[in-house]
């Protein structure tokens, strides 16, 4: 659940970015950071581990009025993909609002993405979320390659819930601002839902 602040009427939103080791989730986040006004994100800071690293920043959004009269923040997040760092993957999961998925489309790497899926639904359920109501987003990076996983068995086999979903090259930036503005645009979608049946109001997402 989003936390409140009453006093300031400000929500806060974490989004976290998941999936293998190397996937491009470091890459989405960087690009996206970018591209945002300096005035509208903090810098963008890491925490460093043996050949990954987790992210996180986070900024007031310019695209996103007033949800039933208060402001929306959204923190960023990105988390190491090897299976020895789950401790950290599962801290940084703590609060999530809205997962982006990344997957990696290299042809040798399905079993790393289906992997990693489930072991993000094991901790979801380990803090009580319900997988198949957070608001989520996949994106099948890498689609440069030469032996890629085709979309549609992708979709068959790790999109069980049959989310948003988008090709990306994340190194060319292509695909990234799209699945950004997807998962903002569910999240706030639930988070308008919820706020309008207390205190009514509306919201839109552009």
């Amino acid at each position: 659940m989003p936390i409140i602040n009453y006093r300031t009427r400000e929500v806060n939103c974490k989004i976290v970015y998941v999936g293998p080791s190397l996937g491009g989730k470091t890459t989405n986040i960087q690009n996206i950071h970018q591209i945002i006004p300096d005035v509208n994100k903090t810098k963008l800071s890491s925490i460093n581990t043996e050949g990954d690293r987790t992210l996180f920043f986070d900024y007031f959004s310019l695209d996103l009025d007033d949800i039933a009269g208060f402001k929306t923040k959204f923190l960023v997040y990105g988390v190491p993909g090897q299976p020895y760092y789950r401790s950290t993957r599962k801290m940084v999961l703590n609060g999530v609002d809205g997962l982006v998925f990344v997957a990696d489309s290299d042809k040798s790497r399905m079993a790393d993405n289906i992997e990693s899926l489930e072991d993000t639904k094991s901790m979801l359920k380990e803090y009580g979320y319900d997988y198949q109501t957070m608001p989520m987003v996949f994106q099948y990076n890498k689609r440069d390659l030469f032996f890629i996983t085709p979309v549609a068995e992708f979709d068959e086999v790790i999109n069980d819930r049959k989310c948003k979903s988008f090709e990306a090259v994340a190194i060319e930036n292509k695909g990234v601002v799209e699945t950004f503005r997807a998962v903002c645009g569910e999240v706030v979608h639930k988070l308008t839902q919820q706020l309008a049946q207390q205190y009514g109001g509306s919201s839109s997402f552009r």
